[in-house]
């Protein structure tokens, strides 16, 4: 899923009034669990609940330009999450099906990682591994680090330039240098939202404001995707970091968020994509 244009690179401002609405006025509706839609009056009560002043979202009883904007955001939100993200969302039994197919389909010989969980739950990580399968089938015999165990760098002339405060989970073709980098977040066997997600968000988060910094600084860009799944603990759960994702994506601190089976649907293009940026780079072949 990638940003709609409307929403992309809108002032820090706008995202301001988006996250303070949300947290005052809820993410969803408690009774039906649906993904809520402030609307005007929602968001003037909250305001002045707050004693934050509205006059730039509602001008006397006329919706300014930009709350017209703010408003938009949020039913473009609610939408997407409902018709595009939901059905997507895979739980366990669907992801080790699509799995299996990939394994059988591409024989791949890329690492194939295993959940942390033990006894009969003990089994490959599916949405990881068919990642690493996905990348491993397109990307023309190009190297990748499946499994970074360093710091990823930027360098100018041999030299470090940046390096990111954590761990990704996955860098192309290298954690030096990278033309992509991502995080991965299957919690197929998760029971409920703890911090433990949350603060994988977070992560993410804190990995896309440095690279924005190194963007904005050094003019040097780095993909950056998040990669997430599980019907449950996300849908289920945790309809408010959805939503606080998308949130994200639109400020422009990912790039994509593949959500469940989209990693079948876009991964293969996003691939063939760092491909040819790769051959561009470095004037040829693997």
């Amino acid at each position: 899923m990638t940003a709609d244009v409307r929403f992309r690179d809108l002032p820090k401002p706008f995202w301001a009034d988006v996250r303070t609405i949300s947290e005052s006025v809820g993410y969803s509706e408690r009774r039906t669990k649906a993904i809520r839609v402030p609307d005007i009056d929602d968001i003037q009560r909250s305001y002045r609940v707050m004693s934050f002043d509205y006059e730039h979202l509602l001008d006397k009883d006329t919706v300014t330009e930009h709350g017209n904007a703010i408003l938009d955001y949020f039913s473009y939100r609610a939408n997407v999450l409902n018709d595009h993200v939901e059905p997507r969302l895979m739980d366990v039994d669907r992801a080790k099906s699509e799995f299996e197919r990939r394994f059988s389909d591409l024989r791949p010989t890329c690492p194939i990682p295993m959940n942390k969980q033990r006894g009969e739950k003990k089994a490959p990580a599916y949405f990881s591994a068919m990642v690493n399968m996905l990348i491993e089938s397109h990307a023309c015999g190009i190297s990748c680090d499946y499994d970074p165990r360093r710091l990823t760098t930027v360098t100018k002339d041999k030299a470090p330039l940046r390096t990111l405060a954590r761990r990704v989970d996955g860098a192309f073709p290298s954690v030096v240098d990278p033309i992509a980098v991502w995080e991965i977040k299957e919690y197929y066997y998760t029971t409920t939202f703890g911090s433990r997600v949350a603060d994988g968000v977070y992560e993410t988060l804190l990995d896309g404001m440095e690279l924005e910094e190194l963007a904005n600084s050094e003019g040097v860009r780095v993909r950056h995707y998040l990669m997430i799944d599980s019907h449950y603990t996300w849908w289920m759960c945790g309809r408010s970091y959805l939503c606080r994702l998308v949130d994200m994506l639109h400020m422009g601190y990912v790039d994509e968020i593949l959500f469940g089976y989209e990693i079948i649907e876009r991964l293969p293009q996003l691939v063939e994509e760092w491909v040819a940026e790769f051959r561009l780079r470095y004037g040829r072949s693997p």
